[in-house]
Formats: structure tokens, C-alpha cells, sequence
């Protein structure tokens, strides 16, 4: 099986996924909580279910001897030399509360290595994919990432971890390091469509703490494919079961770690 002839599935996958979710954001939705702390602010809605459901019910059909790996259903992992990554809903807060910012995100890995992947907003139909060795794209638009050349001249963004109030490592002191060394910085809610926009240069640079594979899985090829960098915050390399990320232009990375370092 060729990577390329994976794009055409991929891309009808997300589509329909995006569907659902849209038609659930224009309607209703419950919302549950997945954690137990005081604040539960780790939630799932029932769009995020009837996402996931309908891409594995497809993935299943289609290519029965795959593994996958998902944010909402445990799965079992045969050692398949092939991995579907799944998100089937990024930034489920802003859904929740009717904030027009989410995706779809699903990446292909060969033995542990990504081959291809699609990042899709269904409410600006924006499909952002990538092939390993094909270049990353936007709908039909080649994807490059920006030439900001300096960090004070850059629009970076991050996320914080949904344990931020009661964990130490929740990226309140990276963020303040950074925030005074940059020209802009967003916090838009959805870390696939963060690497996305950089991929797109639509933003220099992000970084992100306590991400799991499924949200950065797919953003990661298309960064790297738009001619980017990316790395662990000590700038050292990684793939997409590391539990940090900076991903940028590739001409402010080195400024972008040094930031993210405290001072001796």
C-alpha cells in the first residue's frame, strides 16, 4: 500500500466525521466529565462519541488488520506494523461552550513512523494534510511555513494541560517567560489546528506541554513537511508519543527554547 493512496479515504473519513460534528454544534449535545478533579474540566460531549464511532467503523471496514489509537475508546494494540491516530473532536471546550474552533485530526503511522495525515475544520472547511516526503497542503494550496526571522517579531501559541490548577507542571511559568519576549500570542483551544496554522504560517511558532499522541500526531508531519522544525522543549528530537512539543518556522526555534528555559 502506497501512502498517497491512503489521501482519498482519509479525506472522505474527516468529512463525514466533520459533518457530524457540525451538525451537532448547529443542534444539541450532552457533556459529560472524564475526570474526578474539583474542577472536572476534562469533558467529552456525545458529538465527540458519535465522531469517534463513525471513523473507527470505517477504519475497521477498510483496513480490518490496522491497529488504532483514540482519544475516547480504549482499543487493543495487535503490533500491526500500521497505526491510525485519532482525535475525533480537538478543542471538545470550545465546542462545549459554542466557541466556532475544533477539528478532526487523524494521522498514519508506519512502524512507528508517520506517513500521512489530515487535520480538518469542518465549520471554514479547511483541510489541512500532509504525505511523508509529498509536502503539506491546505485544501489544494502547498503549504510553507513563515520567514519570521526574529521572536519579537513573532505570533506563537500554546495550551495549558487541564490539570493547571493542581499540577506544578501546567506551563503558567513557560508562558510567562515567553509572553514579554514575542510580538503576539494566542491560546485558540485546539493544539491540531495550532500546528496547523504554523504549518500554514499563519502563526511562527507553539509549544505545548502534556499533549497526547492524537493531538499532535497529524500537526507534527505538517509542520515537518512545511518546512519546519520540530522538537522536545530541550530541543532534542521526537516523535509523536512524546509528551512535549515545539514546533516553529525553524528560524526562531532556537530563540523559542531559550525562552521556555529558566534562567540559572
Amino acid at each position: 500500500m502506497k501512502t498517497h493512496d491512503l489521501m482519498p479515504f482519509l479525506t472522505n473519513l474527516t468529512e463525514k466525521a466533520g459533518e457530524i460534528l457540525t451538525s451537532y454544534f448547529n443542534g444539541k449535545f450532552t457533556i459529560e466529565r472524564k475526570d474526578t478533579s474539583p474542577l472536572g474540566v476534562d469533558i467529552v460531549t456525545d458529538a465527540d462519541r458519535a465522531s469517534e464511532e463513525a471513523i473507527l467503523t470505517e477504519i475497521r471496514r477498510e483496513f480490518p488488520g490496522h491497529d488504532i489509537l483514540t482519544e475516547e475508546t480504549e482499543t487493543v494494540i495487535t503490533g500491526s506494523e500500521w497505526l491510525w491516530i485519532v482525535d475525533p473532536l480537538d478543542g471538545t471546550v470550545n465546542f462545549a461552550h459554542g466557541f466556532p474552533h475544533f477539528c478532526i485530526s487523524i494521522a498514519v503511522a508506519q512502524f512507528n513512523e508517520l506517513v500521512c495525515g489530515t487535520i480538518y475544520d469542518p465549520l471554514k472547511k479547511e483541510r489541512f494534510w500532509a504525505a511523508r516526503d509529498l509536502g503539506a497542503y491546505m485544501n489544494e494550496s502547498r503549504l510553507k511555513v513563515s520567514t519570521a526571522q526574529r521572536l519579537n517579531k513573532s505570533l506563537v501559541a500554546t495550551g495549558f494541560p487541564y490539570d493547571k490548577a493542581y499540577s506544578p507542571i501546567n506551563n503558567v511559568s513557560e508562558f510567562s517567560r515567553v509572553i514579554t519576549k514575542i510580538q503576539g500570542i494566542r491560546r485558540a483551544g485546539s493544539a491540531a489546528l495550532d500546528l496547523a496554522y504554523v504549518a500554514a504560517g499563519r502563526l511562527d511558532g507553539f509549544w505545548e506541554l502534556k499533549l497526547k499522541p492524537w493531538d499532535q500526531a497529524a500537526g507534527m508531519l505538517l509542520v515537518q513537511e512545511a518546512d519546519g522544525r520540530v522538537s522536545d522543549r530541550f530541543g532534542s528530537s521526537m516523535d509523536y508519543r512524546s509528551d512535549n512539543i515545539v514546533a516553529t518556522n525553524g528560524a526562531i526555534h532556537a530563540e523559542l527554547l531559550e525562552a521556555l528555559t529558566p534562567a540559572k
